[in-house]
């Protein structure tokens, strides 16, 4: 499971309010929850597009922080949707991912890359506990 922060100045819930109709926007109909570190997500158990297998998405509350965005996404391999004729599909499985991810957390992808490279060096800075 990801978790993906937003921008400076910007809130989850100001952005989504309604987490349940934005993550059957872009994966389709949610099918069931799952409890992830006390919060419940939201898990869609057959998506949309074919490439992906089961997704499972929803907010992530932490007292005293902003609230995050989790996001895992079970994928089937390429080669085989390929072979079942849904290259389209396969194609638009990155471009559904990013834009559901931009649109909530409004960081592109390069943003959300840099702020996880920023997040392991910070966590390789830190001291074993001694």
């Amino acid at each position: 499971m990801r978790e993906y922060k937003m921008r400076r100045g910007e809130h989850l819930e100001d952005r989504v309010p309604d987490m349940e109709a934005f993550v059957e926007e872009y994966f389709g109909e949610v099918t069931d929850t799952e409890d992830y570190n006390g919060n419940d997500l939201l898990v869609v158990d057959e998506p949309d597009n074919p490439v992906f297998e089961r997704v499972v998405a929803g907010r992530v509350t932490y007292s005293g922080k902003k609230d995050k965005l989790a996001l895992h996404i079970d994928e089937r391999p390429a080669e085989e949707v390929i072979a079942e004729g849904h290259v389209e599909a396969a194609e638009d499985a990155v471009a559904v991912k990013n834009d559901f991810l931009e649109d909530a957390t409004d960081r592109d992808a390069k943003a959300r890359r840099d702020s996880m490279k920023r997040s392991v060096e910070d966590e390789a800075d830190k001291p074993d506990n001694v």
